[in-house]
């Protein structure tokens, strides 16, 4: 009987194992986001914002699935002086499997102070998000409850060198221990 019940617990194992390899939300992040990621902190603020909308107020139509599926314009200020470079990155937390990555754009110029509505700067590198698509994909919730989009900015001591189409958890653990400022916009939008 001890044979059966460890052999149970072999199986049990391995297929729990198994599950862990594929069944997560790991790897690159595009979609949803890994334990594994690192939680990207900064001693500066970057203070960010956007024509289109206050911070807490609703994203317009027109930068959601419903309208044009643009990025809206998005100001910076703060950008500390010797940072390498800028990441942007949009994430939905009130996603019902976990948070949403909606868009991850990386190797933006410090010197910039502002992103135009659809524009991805000369010379940026945008990921994949969690539609599997790459570049921007705006806000998209289950009808029934208002969701918050957090608009982050990080300036960066280092510019990640990763392939388009890369995920945010692999920017997330590019930028690990070299984040100089930080700052975020938060946009609601529900259907």
């Amino acid at each position: 009987m001890r044979h059966h019940g460890r052999r149970r617990a072999g199986i049990l194992g391995a297929l729990l194992a198994l599950c862990a390899a594929g069944c997560g939300g790991g790897g690159g992040g595009g979609g949803v986001a890994s334990s594994a990621t690192p939680e990207l902190r900064a001693s500066s603020k970057i203070g960010v914002s956007s024509p289109a909308f206050a911070d807490g107020g609703t994203i317009p139509r027109r930068y959601t699935c419903d309208g044009e599926n643009v990025s809206p314009p998005l100001d910076f200020s703060g950008v500390p002086q010797g940072a390498a470079g800028l990441v942007v990155l949009v994430e939905d937390p009130d996603a019902p499997g976990g948070t949403f990555v909606h868009w991850t754009v990386w190797g933006i110029d410090p010197r910039r102070t502002a992103l135009a509505a659809g524009v991805v700067p000369h010379g940026a590198v945008q990921g994949r998000n969690g539609f599997g698509k790459l570049g921007y994909g705006g806000p998209c919730p289950p009808a029934g409850k208002v969701h918050h989009y957090v608009f982050s900015v990080f300036a960066a001591d280092v510019r990640p060198t990763l392939p388009e189409g890369a995920g945010a958890g692999d920017v997330k653990r590019a930028l690990a221990g070299h984040v100089t400022a930080s700052g975020t916009l938060t946009g609601r939008y529900g259907r």
